[in-house]
This record gives structure tokens, C-alpha cells and sequence, in this order.
């Protein structure tokens, strides 16, 4: 077997993920306080405990969403993991940072204050009600790019999330990504609708939450991470500390490849693709870009279990 990690990015988040995973494994419990230590807060009582509101705000659930996918990757390995198994880690958007973590090129506490701040950039790049995205369904990529740039007259419009072959994400200012939205149904599109999210992330438009990164990522450590990463804006495995650290600031304006991505790893003989973390969005895309590649979810310790065996550690 050939396998690679996935790591889940924005919209996964539920109030109560990871709290099994943290109460049967003492590894994964040491995450969430690693994570609250960081930032200084008591995030893992947001995530359990909070209103969902607040952790949907992009600067409490990007680092809360990594911290469920780091404390199921600590489970997995309580439970034996065997990294040989393991060609490469992705992640979706923030799950990149996710996926970095988990190969040990960012360390978990690191990975927090960065994801704490690209969440507080991203939502103040741009003022609420000024941009928008909208998924597109049931048109390629290329019929999507076409629409993003017959929309923008004048304003930005980009193809943001190449998701799968039936799914684009389109992002920009928010009069241009409505008239792609109907463009897109005059194309024949299946379904095209505006999500309810806070910025438009991933396109030109979060050009100054780049520079914020850019200057975040400057004084963070970087390893060369035990896989390589698969990488949203080159869709294919990067292992140079340098290389990571500028795609990390180009990913804010870049588009998320993941199709790509996801065809990137087949080609290179992985067969079997686990999504580590909060719900199970990514493995329905992988499903959808190459059947031939066997998906599992792993969000709980009963999916943990299940995956690797009844060997847990002595705690």
C-alpha cells in the first residue's frame, strides 16, 4: 500500500470535534494543550464546549481545525502508524499548514500563532460585504476561468478552489462573483450559488494578508518535513524548507489545486488516500477526481481504531 495524509481546510469545523479522540489518547489530549498554550487561550473549550458561531470565525477555526487533524494523526500513531506506508501529506487552504505540522516541518505550537494570524489577515484584508465566493458545480475548470474573467469587468474574479472536475470555487469582489454566478448558470452549470463565507479568500484580493505572512513565516522555523508536501499552488511534492515557506505566502493569493493535487499523487502510485481531521469533504473530492484510490475518514478514536488496530498505548 501507498499512502498519503489529507488534511481538511475551512468549513469542517463542528463544536465537540476531536474531544473523543482527546479523552482516549493522551497524545492527542496533549495537542489541544499545546495548541491553548500557544495561544495563550483555552481554544480546546471553544472547540467542545463554545457557541459555533465563534468558531467559525476564520481566526478560531483555522488553528482549531488543525489542532482535531494533529490529535488524530497523535492517535493514529498511538495506535502504530507506520510512516513507511506514507509518501505524502496535502492539505486543503489551511489544512497545507495542517499537513506541514504533521510531517514535522512546523512544529504544532508554531503552526497555531501562524494560523492565528493568517485567519485574523485573511478576515481583514478586505472589508465585510466587499468580496464573496461562490461555488460553481457541474463546469470544468477551464469553462469556470472563462466565466471568472468574462465576470470581472474591470474587478477581481478568479477561479480560487479547483476542487474537483464538477466543483470551482470562484472568489473577488462581490458584484463580479455574482455575475459569475449567473454567467455560470447561462453556461449550464448545475448548480451555482454564493457561500456563506466571511472573505474572499484565495485571489487577489488578499494580497495584503500575504504580506502579513510573508513577514509571519520570516522568523519561523522550518524542517525539511519527514514526506513531501503536495503543495496547493504547484500541486506536486515540495520538501525544501525555502520552497515551503514562499508557497506558504503565495497560497493566500493562489488558487487551491487540488484536482490536481489529488491526480499529482495517483500518478506518483498512491493508492489509498486518508483524511485526517474534521469531517469527510475531501475524500468525496477524491472519490470524484480518481475512483481507482481507496479513502478512509479519520475524525474519531472509533475511526482510529478501526483503521490500525486495538494496540493502544499504555497510558
Amino acid at each position: 500500500m501507498s499512502r498519503a495524509f489529507v488534511f481538511p481546510g475551512q468549513g469542517a469545523q463542528t463544536i465537540g470535534m476531536g474531544r473523543d479522540l482527546a479523552e482516549a489518547y493522551p497524545a492527542a489530549k496533549a495537542v489541544f494543550e499545546e495548541v491553548d498554550d500557544a495561544l495563550g487561550e483555552a481554544l480546546s473549550t471553544l472547540i467542545w464546549e463554545g457557541e459555533a458561531e465563534t468558531l467559525t470565525l476564520t481566526a478560531n477555526a483555522q488553528p482549531a481545525l488543525m489542532a482535531t487533524s494533529l490529535a488524530a494523526l497523535r492517535a493514529l500513531e498511538a495506535e502504530g502508524l507506520d510512516w513507511a506506508e506514507t509518501r505524502f501529506v496535502a492539505g486543503h487552504s489551511l489544512g497545507e499548514y495542517s499537513a506541514l505540522a504533521a510531517a514535522g516541518a512546523l512544529s504544532v505550537g508554531d503552526t497555531a500563532k501562524l494560523l492565528r494570524t493568517r485567519g485574523q489577515a485573511m478576515q481583514e484584508a478586505v472589508p465585510v460585504g466587499v468580496g464573496a465566493m461562490a461555488a460553481l458545480l457541474g463546469l470544468d475548470f477551464a469553462a469556470v476561468k472563462e466565466v471568472a474573467e468574462a465576470a470581472a469587468q474591470g474587478e477581481i474574479c478568479e477561479a480560487a478552489n479547483d476542487n474537483d472536475p464538477g466543483q470551482v470555487v470562484v472568489s473577488g469582489h462581490k458584484a463580479a462573483v455574482e455575475r459569475a454566478v449567473e454567467l455560470a448558470k447561462e453556461k449550464g452549470a448545475r448548480r451555482a450559488v454564493l457561500l456563506p463565507v466571511s472573505a474572499p479568500f484565495h485571489c487577489a484580493l488578499m494580497a495584503p494578508a500575504a504580506e502579513v505572512m510573508a513577514d509571519a513565516l520570516a522568523s519561523v522555523d522550518i524542517q525539511a518535513p519527514r514526506v513531501p508536501v503536495v503543495a496547493n499552488v504547484r500541486a506536486e511534492g515540495v520538501a525544501d524548507p525555502a520552497v515551503i515557506r514562499d508557497l506558504l505566502v503565495e497560497q493566500i493569493t493562489g488558487s487551491v489545486r487540488w484536482r490536481e493535487s489529488v491526480s499529482w499523487m495517483a500518478g506518483q502510485g498512491v493508492s489509498e488516500i486518508w483524511e485526517v481531521g474534521a469531517g469527510k469533504a475531501l475524500i468525496g473530492m477524491v472519490r470524484r477526481i480518481d475512483r481507482s484510490v481507496a479513502t478512509k475518514a479519520i475524525g474519531t478514536s472509533a475511526d482510529v481504531v478501526a483503521a490500525l488496530g486495538d494496540k493502544k498505548e499504555d497510558a
